[in-house]
C-alpha cells in the first residue's frame, strides 16, 4: 500500500472497524470476555491484525481449515505423544 493521506485514512478506517468489532464481541462486559474463548479469539485477533493486509479472503481461509486442519490437529498429537505426559 502506498503511503500518504488517503492510505492513512483507510489503515485509520481498518482499525476503527476491528475496534468496533471489539466492542461489539465484549459489549464492555468483562464476565462475557473471561468466560468465553471464542470471544478472547476474536478479540485478540483483531488485536493482533496486521493492517497493512486488509483482506482476509475467508474462502481461503474456510478452505485451509477445511483441507488442512485435521491433518495439522493429527500431526500435533503425534508430537505430543512422542514427547510424552506434561509433569
Amino acid at each position: 500500500m502506498n503511503s500518504g493521506p488517503e492510505s492513512d485514512r483507510v489503515l485509520l478506517l481498518h482499525m476503527r472497524e476491528c475496534l468496533d468489532r471489539i466492542s461489539e464481541y465484549t459489549q464492555s462486559d468483562r464476565t462475557r470476555f473471561l468466560e468465553s474463548r471464542l470471544v478472547q479469539d476474536a478479540v485478540i485477533r483483531n488485536l493482533q491484525i496486521v493492517h497493512g493486509y486488509l483482506g482476509v479472503d475467508l474462502g481461503a481461509v474456510w478452505l485451509v481449515i477445511e483441507k488442512d486442519l485435521p491433518a495439522l490437529v493429527d500431526a500435533v498429537d503425534r508430537m505430543t505423544a512422542r514427547v510424552g505426559p506434561a509433569g
